[in-house]
């Protein structure tokens, strides 16, 4: 049984801080591979960026996936430029915590990426996952391709089918094109490696997403 929760909102316009022109420092390599989170990546390489709650945990879930080639953490979907993880969370910039995951397709597809971001976060809570409240928790996909868009939703229609059947209520998922994506601070890169003991929240619903298993997605 699902209980009612209050929803924080978005900011409007004119309300949301006004940030920063200097992009936040972070470090080159990745703290798990060692492979550059900046660009240019290899060719051939596409990015998938999502929000599933907290990103410390989130980033975990894909940075050893067969064929990703290096993760990041960041702020998307939102009005603030550059903000700080203290900006983002007082839910004045607009920004959802997100992963980005940088795979080769040839390896694993946008499809498959997306079946492990539905299978380990709870897309129907709205702005929050678990205990985290606020509109920077929120669930989100952010496609950089109209490939990738139609795969979002299709992937998503489906699980909510099967939600359905186990008795969840409607997926509260924000599905858009991707904007701009502003890096967190060093410390949040890679953050439960550099703390096996950190906090880690994600509410997954146990539900399986049926991508690969008879439905046809784009990129799947």
């Amino acid at each position: 049984m699902q209980l009612a929760f209050p929803q924080p909102s978005m900011p409007k316009p004119g309300e949301t801080l006004p940030g920063r022109e200097e992009p936040i420092e972070v470090p080159e390599a990745h703290y798990v591979n060692g492979r550059s989170m900046l660009p240019p990546y290899p060719a051939g390489l596409e990015i998938a960026d999502v929000g599933m709650g907290c990103y410390w945990g989130a980033e975990k879930r894909f940075w050893s996936l067969p064929g990703v080639w290096v993760t990041m953490v960041g702020f998307s979907g939102g009005a603030t430029p550059n903000p700080t993880y203290r900006e983002s969370c007082t839910g004045q910039t607009g920004h959802a915590e997100v992963v980005r995951i940088v795979f080769d397709p040839a390896t694993i597809s946008y499809g498959q990426i997306l079946k492990v971001f539905w299978e380990n976060h709870d897309p129907t809570q709205g702005n929050r996952q678990g205990n985290d409240v606020g509109t920077q928790y929120r669930s989100a996909i952010y496609a950089h391709t109209p490939a990738h868009l139609a795969t979002a939703l299709a992937t998503r229609d489906a699980y909510q089918v099967e939600l359905a059947k186990a008795g969840f209520g409607a997926i509260t998922t924000e599905i858009t094109d991707a904007g701009a994506f502003y890096f967190a601070e060093a410390y949040h890169q890679q953050y439960l490696a550099r703390n096996p003991d950190g906090y880690d929240c994600h509410v997954a619903t146990g539900i399986t997403c049926p991508v690969g298993l008879g439905v046809s997605a784009t990129g799947d």
